[in-house]
């Protein structure tokens, strides 16, 4: 079963597209209520030409296009899926599902306990450097990172892009407007009232500069707040940041709008991309599962190809992909039987075994893409984060609530990640009242700072992989900042594979605990979350090349020496 397009979201993104992607002459299909939304990858060698015709022949109709990864957005009858897996002109087609969902937290114990009162502690370590703001004490994130310490060398160059690719990024905040490029900016996913809710405006397609959610305006918290005297900074407080609206409102992310701004990241410029989210409605894609029906088969094996091709073709025109390795509590390389797919619809999901050679995790999985795991402030793996030999690259913090356990620092919200938040999502959940004040019962999980001019920002206490990953986004791109060369075009640009050797040489190594067999059972977890650290000092399972470190990163030199 699909999720449907209401009219009004289907011309929106349809009109959206014909201006970024679609080809000439690409037919814009008006909505049929009768028929299904799919996302159609071409197969490997047929030209965009060959496979609208096949589409055409087999009686869908192209509603947009992106020649750049061969997936075509097409409208057809409940048939077609079955006519394209058979056709030799196509992978196959994936209905108009969600296939990506932002998590807040791991789980709904841990927001229970969080909003149950948890303090908010002392943070063991106080960042110390240079142009720090006010709540930055808070950020212990910075100081495992040394980003305290790196700005006085490099704070990050203007002109060095990073994508947020996410639910969006609040423009009024006045920690991210100082940095946020709007005329780069692109919102991908027009809003769709059957899981997000009424549409705010008559397009169904947000306006630049506005996170419903509030998952992308954290991330982006952590990567590039500015360091302007107000409320936080982030890891590298003088980049640009530029907004990939690929997620809906609602927390998912579609197939199409995920590979429509990784395209577009690659054409326009963008140095490094941020990926914190999974791949839904399939924890795992896999190519020929016995557990999935004909249908399901094909459609994940689209997933994956069209998937493969985006992550592709960015990292080939310039971008550093970075991606959280997911809150499952899991090794990648030895993944659980599947019990949660598909999670979209609500209901349908079936218990499915995973074969690890033919099952993938995106786009982590994925080709060129660094992951990155999550560690609580005293530096142990996070009891959710995924964790492996065969995906980590590195490790950041990630916040963990029940870290410290039998201190009195164990389980409050300072040991968790705080960032900017968008004050009407706060007012939304009850946190931030209608006069603007953070309301009783909250004060330890949400922050509020002004400026003597009387400009305020607000900030939430966070946790999770996805927290993890923008530490290691900030550091890759004060690494672009410093060794990057200029462009023709007046920007800076560095190679992916120098950024991440670069990012990977300079992390500060950590070994696995001892004994290597970590037990979460003293943080109330069962035994399903005990997880095995494989590796040596160089790396390992739990830490990667090590934890990033901005200040190593800016002065250490590089392999092919520094930039004039």
């Amino acid at each position: 079963m699909a999720i449907r397009r209401t009219a009004a979201a289907t011309v929106a993104m349809a009109t959206t597209l014909a201006t970024l992607m679609v080809a000439p002459g690409s037919a814009i299909a008006a909505p049929d209520d009768q028929s299904i939304e799919y996302t159609v990858a071409a197969e490997d060698g047929v030209s965009a030409a060959a496979a609208v015709a096949a589409i055409e022949e087999l009686g869908g109709t192209v509603v947009s296009r992106n020649d750049s990864v061969g997936m075509f957005e097409v409208q057809a009858d409940t048939d077609f899926a079955a006519r394209a897996e058979a056709a030799p002109q196509l992978v196959g087609a994936a209905t108009q599902r969600a296939i990506g969902q932002i998590p807040d937290l791991p789980d709904a114990v841990e927001e229970e306990a969080i909003l149950a009162g948890g303090g908010h502690g002392s943070p063991k370590r106080h960042p110390t450097g240079v142009g720090m703001d006010p709540l930055d004490d808070l950020l212990w994130g910075l100081t495992m990172v040394r980003s305290d310490r790196a700005r006085a060398r490099e704070a990050g160059d203007r002109r060095v892009k990073v994508g947020i690719l996410d639910s969006g990024i609040d423009a009024s905040h006045p920690d991210l407007a100082p940095n946020l490029n709007l005329a780069l900016s692109r919102n991908f996913a027009p809003d769709i009232p059957l899981i997000d809710g009424p549409c705010e405006v008559p397009s169904c397609l947000d306006p630049i500069g506005v996170d419903d959610n509030g998952h992308g305006t954290h991330v982006a918290g952590t990567v590039a707040a500015a360091a302007n005297g107000l409320g936080v900074s982030g890891v590298a407080p003088k980049v640009t940041l530029v907004q990939l609206k690929g997620g809906q409102d609602s927390g998912f992310l579609f197939l199409a709008p995920v590979v429509n701004a990784l395209t577009y990241a690659a054409d326009h410029g963008i140095d490094v991309v941020n990926m914190s989210f999974y791949v839904d409605p399939w924890l795992y894609n896999c190519v020929s599962n016995p557990a999935d029906s004909p249908e399901a088969q094909a459609e994940q094996r689209t997933i994956i190809r069209v998937m493969f091709r985006a992550l592709t073709y960015a990292h080939f025109h310039g971008v550093t992909l970075v991606g959280s390795l997911g809150n499952n509590h899991e090794d990648l390389g030895h993944p659980r039987t599947d019990i949660s797919s598909p999670d979209f619809p609500p209901g349908t999901a079936y218990s499915r075994p995973i074969d690890n050679r033919t099952c993938i995790d995106l786009p982590v999985e994925g080709p060129f893409v660094i992951g990155v795991s999550a560690l609580g402030p005293s530096t142990t793996k996070a009891d959710y984060s995924n964790y492996g030999t065969e995906q980590i690259s590195v490790s950041a913090p990630g916040g963990w609530f029940r870290d410290f356990f039998g201190t009195p620092e164990h389980r409050v919200n300072g040991n968790q990640i705080l960032s900017t938040y968008p004050k009407v999502v706060l007012q939304r959940l009850g946190r931030v009242d209608a006069d603007g004040n953070v309301v009783a019962g909250f004060e330890t999980l949400v922050f509020k700072d002004c400026n003597p001019a009387g400009v305020c920002g607000y900030y939430q206490y966070l946790q999770g992989t996805s927290m993890a990953s923008p530490h290691a986004v900030g550091v890759a791109a004060l690494i672009v900042s410093r060794f990057g060369n200029k462009t023709r075009h007046g920007g800076i640009s560095l190679e992916p594979w120098k950024v991440e050797g670069h990012l990977l040489g300079t992390a500060a190594e950590h070994a696995c605990p001892v004994p290597p067999l970590r037990s979460y059972a003293n943080e109330g977890r069962p035994a399903e979350f005990d997880a095995l650290c494989e590796g040596g000092l160089n790396f390992n399972g739990f830490y990667g090349y090590g934890i990033v470190d901005a200040y190593a990163a800016v002065t250490a030199p590089p392999a092919w020496g520094r930039r004039p």
